[in-house]
């Protein structure tokens, strides 16, 4: 029996999930008969449901499919007023005609539970009464979430196209209180706004709470990129809160045209059910694990690889004999994988190797790598390609074209380039040439990099050519998106093994990171930070990036460039790349034989750890952590729920000695601290001392502090 754990990629490949029955969970899906409003013999009743969280949804000819019940059976709390009228559950408009979840537009056909490894879903099938379309809506449930997620399949069954365009899949009307009592928390769940509010690309997760009570949900959208869009409104109802999740109908507006006997699947929306300041209930618990076993494409245990990668200081001029010296301090340092990334190839576009730089190929770099137990990383552009290559010459219908039927171009460090559409015939092209690089070269890691559907700094998006599989420029937007999806889906189904990192210059804004790049890929560069001076932005600008986005976004799905491993200090770049997917950067020829074997130490202790402990299940910013500066200190905890794990303090510029360490979610017990940059044993210390704050002096004369910290028996 297959136990792997299901991802969002999964999820939207298969459409309808299924399981076999001896996977189905303990806790049964009940079908009831007892009607909705109104009573007749015509309702029907479904509730899905957990030991964590419950959704009972109702179906009526007149009425329609709407959710009778939301409730986080961990906390108590019901979010859906029965007496108030209910949202339409989903809309969207076909062939410019509007249609809803709510109403008398649909006919119930018929409902499926399927059980799942990790959990359970019910697939409701519903059939329009005027136009040929059939719309699934599906719902999940996992064993150990207080999640629900949903999606929806929509289906043509007539003989023309339909054209579907203001698309919600996810619609309710929460009751957590009174208006004056609400609060959101917007752009990953970090920066509080007002409760009338539209939230885009970089509002991957928003976090809706009742300020007194501390109940709420948090709203994850696994719209890709720049069709995300999220309509909140808080503001014209005393009592509750209605939101939308949607691709864009405006900025970016979503578009799709499904051709007869054709089906189209959406992104997911996640429902996270959350009390503040609930040890184990509270969303610095609750997302971190939900996102960590869920979202992410392959829930490793033992944690991801630790990569160097030689953009900086090295870019194109990166060589053999660098290459072969970088490789014996990178082993020596304990890196898992040696990254070359551009200037390894002869063209953009192209799988042969740049034999000026390296004129004996790769083999001998694959040998150096292997003799010191790393594996080999690739960086590689998918769409931005030479125009002298075969692929660009001899298929220019795959070009994206500008507004005025021009090809596309895209300044790289290269030079200029030209730009593929990723919603054309080359995503083919595209995964056949990742295909033959693998191998070729056998890489364990590829960074895919460059434009695609936009260019972060500026170039304009979509593709306005005729002939690809877009009809016009809007649906090109979301299929460039899915392009990218496809390719990677190809590779991963003869290589599951491999780490395919789409960048943000891929998905195409600066540090943006999402569920819907998660459903494609394993890990996103999420920024190349400056950091080729003691003084530049470096870490400090890093854990900025790492802190705001981790309250809705898996730490570990993120590598965050270019913190350079030999630029001081070496603590402060250790401390911070242990909160993310570590990626180290910069000239590890200069660094001392003292320093490789420090980075040595602990890279070997932190990897021992996350080996035995799965800090991935929560993540807690400390101090400034809000806006980290040189006069304040900030930190972050990575613990498991048993309380085990790991603190890092960055004390910056701040003149005081010590640092206050609160840490009030923790399990009752006692705490062993461990101090990893002295070796020095901090004592014993309770639950409650530890809530209510303890003082952790910064080592003298480093800037950083590192604790262990284990769980002890219980008082």
């Amino acid at each position: 029996m297959n136990t792997a754990p299901l991802t969002r990629r999964t999820l939207l490949r298969n459409a309808l999930l299924t399981a076999s029955a001896a996977a189905l969970p303990s806790w049964p899906l009940a079908a009831q008969t007892t009607a909705p409003s109104p009573p007749d013999s015509q309702a029907q009743a479904w509730s899905l449901a957990t030991p964590l969280i419950r959704r009972t949804l109702g179906f009526h000819p007149t009425t329609g499919l709407v959710t009778t019940q939301f409730s986080c059976l961990a906390t108590h709390a019901d979010y859906i007023n029965p007496h108030a009228h209910p949202a339409p559950e989903f809309s969207f408009q076909v062939n410019g005609q509007p249609c809803s979840g709510a109403g008398p537009h649909f006919t119930l056909l018929s409902a499926t539970p399927a059980g799942l490894p990790n959990g359970k879903s019910l697939t409701l099938h519903l059939r329009h009464h005027d136009l040929p379309l059939h719309v699934d809506a599906v719902y999940t449930v996992y064993e150990t979430q207080t999640a629900l997620r949903k999606h929806l399949v929509l289906h043509n069954t007539g003989a023309a196209p339909l054209h579907i365009s203001h698309l919600v899949i996810e619609s309710l009307a929460l009751s957590l209180g009174p208006a004056d009592e609400i609060t959101l928390l917007t752009q990953y769940g970090a920066i509080p706004r007002e409760t009338f509010y539209t939230g885009r690309s970089e509002d991957a997760g928003l976090l809706i709470a009742n300020a007194k009570t501390g109940h709420g949900i948090a709203i994850l959208s696994e719209v890709p990129g720049y069709m995300k869009r999220t309509e909140i409104n808080g503001f014209y109802d005393p009592d509750r809160i209605r939101f939308e999740v949607l691709y864009d109908t405006d900025l970016m507006p979503f578009e799709r045209s499904i051709p007869p006997g054709a089906s189209f699947t959406t992104a997911a929306s996640s429902l996270v059910a959350f009390r503040n300041n609930d040890p184990l209930n509270d969303p610095h618990w609750r997302i971190p694990s939900y996102t960590a076993q869920v979202l992410e494409r392959r829930v490793n245990h033992h944690g991801p690889p630790w990569i160097y990668n030689t953009w900086e200081p090295f870019h194109r001029t990166i060589n053999h004999d660098i290459a072969l010296q970088l490789i014996q301090a990178a082993g020596a340092m304990g890196m898992d994988i040696f990254t070359i990334d551009d200037g390894w190839q002869q063209e953009y576009g192209e799988n042969d190797v740049n034999l000026t730089a390296f004129p004996g190929g790769l083999q001998p770099i694959l040998d150096a790598v292997a003799a010191l137990g790393m594996k080999l990383g690739l960086w590689v552009p998918l769409a931005a390609i030479g125009v002298s290559t075969p692929g660009y010459r001899n298929h220019p219908e795959w070009a994206a074209l500008d507004q005025q039927a021009q090809p596309k171009t895209t300044g790289t460090a290269a030079g200029t380039k030209g730009v593929l559409c990723m919603a054309s015939d080359y995503r083919e092209a595209a995964a056949d040439r990742l295909l033959d690089l693998i191998a070729r070269y056998h890489p364990a890691y590829l960074k895919l990099d460059l434009t695609t559907v936009f260019n972060a700094y500026g170039e304009a998006p979509g593709c306005w050519a005729k002939g690809h599989l877009h009809g016009n420029w809007a649906e090109s937007l979301n299929l460039i998106y899915e392009g990218i999806a496809y390719v990677t889906s190809r590779v991963y189904e003869k290589h599951p093994e491999i780490l395919l990192d789409l960048t943000f210059e891929l998905w195409g804004q600066k540090h943006v990171i999402d569920a819907g790049l998660l459903a494609a890929g394993d890990l996103d560069w999420l920024s190349n930070v400056g950091d080729r001076e003691p003084t530049s932005a470096g870490p400090l600008q890093a854990r900025l990036l790492l802190y705001q986005r981790t309250p809705s976004m898996p730490a570990e799905s993120m590598l965050i460039g270019n913190l350079h491993a030999d630029i001081p200090s070496i603590q402060q770049v250790f401390a911070t790349a242990i909160g993310s997917a570590p990626v180290l950067l910069g000239d590890l020829r200069t660094l001392t034989p003292a320093d490789r074997q420090w980075y040595h130490e602990k890279i070997t202790w932190f990897k021992n750890l996350r080996r035995t402990i799965p800090i991935s299940q929560s993540f807690f910013p400390l101090g400034s952590w809000l806006q980290p500066n040189a006069a304040a200190w900030d930190g972050f905890a990575r613990l498991a729920t048993t309380g085990s794990g790991i603190v890092a303090l960055f004390r910056n510029q701040a003149t005081a000695p010590t640092a206050t360490l609160q840490l009030p979610l923790l399990p009752a017990g006692r705490y062993k601290l461990h101090s990893v940059i002295t070796g020095n044993n901090l004592g014993l210390h309770t639950q409650s001392a530890l809530a209510a704050g303890i003082q952790i002096d910064f080592s003298t004369p480093g800037p950083v502090e590192i604790l262990e910290i284990t769980a002890q028996n219980p008082l």
